[in-house]
């Protein structure tokens, strides 16, 4: 097999930890008609992957090539989809879980999930840039539906998608409260538009509700479950909580009692989304905002592929500060 034929790629053959991710020479996939092959310049890190890598995931099997996300340039579409050389973003489908992911100098996916940009941004932004901008783009249009000048409270506001959601907000014309367990990242919290930040310390509804004593128009959940309740208080009557992530990794409640969870007219919902919820237009002007100056992508730190395990361990930590990304 000539090297031509091999490509580095990440692969996971059991659950662990960070030491399981290991890089090594894999054959290239073959495109057939209906599928795009991918070159990988850059992929986005996201806890989904740390929950696959350690066997928490819900599905997904063994040896696999993980990553749900990534950014490049089509090497090879033979059902004529996308043409050679166009730069796409691939994500979801079952990318990391069911079929190899982005971890890789290649990656096969079904043509749908690869949505096509063109932009002279950097690499290691534009890697950044699918699953976050989809996650932060979905829980807003489809979660909480929120109208220009209301209010919105992120719940993990430090997180990539928490700050990715107060570009986006505040792009909507909304007022964006967002929290942080440190009061030493309420700088970053500003660099993005943030317009009220609050100290988690357990108990935002009443810091909130200091600033609108009827409660916000809607709240964004990152955390998880552990600290729900008090974010449904936060929010008035007949506005709306989207479930959306869980840096806490708990997102099961062991008995829910909906009249003593829910108060009266919060509305609670859940966003996790697919490629079909990026339209490419969106994409598109997104990437555009970003070379205008108009929005900013947290990147927090970039890694090379070798540098995998630390960049999971840093995840882990909550050390990145941003998204993290690997360049290739």
């Amino acid at each position: 097999m000539s090297a031509r034929d091999t490509m580095r790629a990440v692969v996971v053959e059991r659950p662990g930890g960070p030491e399981v991710l290991t890089v090594r020479d894999v054959p290239v996939p073959r495109a057939q008609a209906g599928q795009v092959l991918v070159r990988v310049h850059a992929f986005g890190l996201n806890r989904s992957e740390l929950h696959f890598r350690r066997g928490q995931a819900s599905f997904g099997s063994f040896p696999r090539i993980p990553g749900i996300e990534a950014a490049g340039v089509v090497q090879d579409a033979p059902g004529g989809e996308l043409s050679a050389g166009t730069q796409v973003v691939a994500l979801m489908g079952g990318m990391g879980r069911t079929i190899d992911g982005g971890y890789a100098q290649y990656v096969l996916v079904p043509a749908a999930q690869a949505i096509p940009f063109a932009s002279d941004l950097p690499w290691d932004v534009l890697g950044a840039v699918p699953e976050m901008l989809q996650t932060a783009y979905g829980t807003l249009a489809v979660g909480v539906r929120p109208e220009p000048g209301q209010s919105l409270l992120i719940r993990g506001g430090t997180s990539s998608i928490g700050l990715t959601l107060a570009v986006l907000g505040k792009m909507r014309g909304l007022t964006v409260l967002s929290t942080t367990r440190s009061a030493a990242r309420t700088a970053l919290l500003d660099s993005v538009g943030v317009d009220h930040v609050l100290i988690d310390d357990g108990n935002i509804a009443a810091q909130v509700r200091q600033i609108y004593p009827d409660g916000v128009d809607g709240a964004v959940e990152l955390v998880g479950v552990n600290v729900m309740r008090d974010t449904l208080r936060a929010v008035r009557s007949g506005g709306t909580v989207c479930f959306t992530g869980m840096l806490s990794d708990q997102w099961t409640i062991p008995e829910f009692y909906p009249i003593d969870w829910l108060p009266n007219g919060v509305r609670l919902t859940a966003y996790s989304g697919d490629a079909a919820d990026l339209p490419a237009p969106v994409l598109q002007d997104f990437l555009d905002a970003v070379a205008d100056g108009r929005a900013r992508v947290p990147v927090g730190r970039v890694y090379t592929l070798d540098e995998i395990a630390q960049a999971h361990t840093d995840m882990e930590a909550g050390t990145i500060g941003g998204k993290g990304v690997v360049v290739l």
